[in-house]
């Protein structure tokens, strides 16, 4: 005690700003650390954090997520792979219905149906929609990821990626382009007529390339890409023109029609978003090796049906945890502003699930141009999401931050004690159906989502107390 009063007082404050404010009146020194309460059941965190095989579980996670693969190995049908019949489509997100589902869903649904013939127009497709006549599911049901809307039905060609590490498989859709289509709830006759030319041509041509070529490792391609200023979500520029550079011979060694060959390439090439469509599935393929490990709470899942925002966690399998979806801050196109936006939409947000994308910011800040923020921001944000992370990916190392590990494994015990959310970069769909894209933005997940996971973990959890387990 009196070594403590014969110097300078070192005063450290914590929480409500008053009292530093106080101090720094009176003209004493003062640190102030931030802090503020968990969000959520105290008593569920407590069991949480005192479950002795979550360090274990964590790290399990955090290795397996870190050892798979994915490789291109196939572009086939939807009907071949998903096993879809007339009637079933794919969705993003967690489950919804025709009642509760965003115009931009709607709008996907609706041109999916016309586009499979089981409607002649709009108002048909919406009566048939409507009535139950047709299912739909979300793509993470079946190992798959669909963006935006993410609506698939079974004439819609997939690309096929393989985990040999823990003998796995995921797919997407190709992607469109930007603007005017399905994915975001656009439906016009172009839309169709896009759609019917990737089914007739894209598709066919991509699998004779890859069936020539051989497995395309698209996990090397993203490695090289977050090193060539993408970050995998909304800027994917680099991975779109290397995987060009790794079919187009290919394609054309397999005797594709040089007409088709030309209009491929003009189609891929003029399209930076192409790659989006690759990584999605080796992100879900990152993700799944990590799910259903008892006491993890390593979030496996983010996704949006443009309605609810939901995540699943390892530690309790394909169990649903959704909140409130959030309308993204950004940019818009044209003469488009706020109102004309839908709350956020599609499985995109894999790719932060899996440690790039948003969290990976720092090295694509070019990328701060389309969303609407600042390189001082994607520097922050990066950095930041350090804190809510299990571990470091070296496979995809930052060059801006010394080529440190991206953050990787979201945890949702950091996230409730932090406040601290993912940063996710996305694109934002017209709210209204048949619409298409309005503009680019930053968005979060709700708190709601972590909290109802942290409660169910909580709930599960294998705490010790008075000599046993309970």
């Amino acid at each position: 005690m009196t070594s403590l009063l014969s110097g300078e007082p070192t005063v450290v404050t914590a929480g409500a700003e008053l009292f530093a404010e106080a101090l720094t009146a009176q003209a004493a020194p003062v640190s102030q650390v931030a802090w503020q309460p968990p969000v959520g059941s105290a008593d569920a965190l407590a069991r949480v954090m005192a479950d002795p095989r979550r360090l274990a579980a964590n790290a399990t996670a955090l290795e397996r997520m870190l050892a798979a693969g994915a490789s291109l190995v196939d572009v086939r049908p939807a009907s071949e792979v998903v096993g879809l019949t007339a009637g079933q489509f794919r969705h993003a997100g967690p489950p919804i219905t025709w009642e509760r589902a965003s115009g931009p869903l709607r709008g996907a649904l609706i041109g999916a149906a016309l586009f499979e013939g089981l409607a002649s127009d709009v108002e048909s497709a919406e009566r048939l929609l409507a009535g139950g006549g047709v299912e739909w599911a979300p793509c993470h049901s079946d190992g798959g990821v669909g963006p935006m809307a993410g609506v698939v039905s079974p004439s819609m060609w997939v690309f096929v990626l393989r985990d040999e590490a823990h003998d796995r498989t995921s797919w997407c859709s190709l992607n469109e382009g930007l603007g005017k289509v399905l994915r975001y709830g656009a439906y016009g006759p172009e839309v169709i007529e896009r759609l019917r030319w990737m089914s007739a041509v894209l598709g066919p041509s991509l699998q004779a390339a890859v069936r020539q070529h051989g497995p395309v490792d698209i996990k090397g391609i993203i490695a090289q890409m977050v090193q060539m200023g993408d970050e995998g979500h909304n800027r994917n520029r680099a991975g779109t023109l290397m995987l060009l550079r790794d079919l187009l011979p290919a394609m054309i060694d397999a005797g594709v029609a040089s007409s088709e060959v030309a209009s491929v390439a003009r189609f891929v090439g003029g399209n930076d978003h192409f790659f989006l469509n690759l990584v999605m599935p080796a992100c879900k393929l990152q993700t799944a090796a990590a799910a259903g490990i008892p006491g993890s709470t390593v979030v496996t899942t983010m996704a949006r049906n443009g309605t609810d925002f939901g995540i699943q966690v390892s530690g309790t399998g394909e169990q649903w945890f959704t909140g409130p979806a959030l309308t993204p801050r950004g940019l818009f196109l044209g003469s488009y502003g706020p109102d004309d936006a839908n709350p956020d939409i599609g499985d995109s947000a894999i790719t932060e699930t899996a440690g790039i994308g948003g969290f990976a910011m720092a090295s694509a800040p070019a990328i701060v141009r389309f969303v609407g923020g600042t390189v001082a921001d994607a520097l922050k944000t990066s950095r930041e999401m350090y804190g809510i992370t299990t571990g470091e990916n070296p496979a995809y190392g930052l060059p801006i931050l010394d080529f440190r590990g991206a953050a990787t494994g979201i945890d949702v015990t950091k996230v409730v004690r932090s406040g601290v959310l993912p940063q996710i970069n996305t694109g934002m769909a017209g709210r209204v159906a048949g619409v298409g894209q309005v503009g680019a933005g930053l968005v979060t997940p709700p708190m709601e989502c972590f909290v109802g996971a942290l409660e169910a973990l909580g709930a599960g959890a294998d705490v010790v107390q008075g000599g046993g387990s309970v």
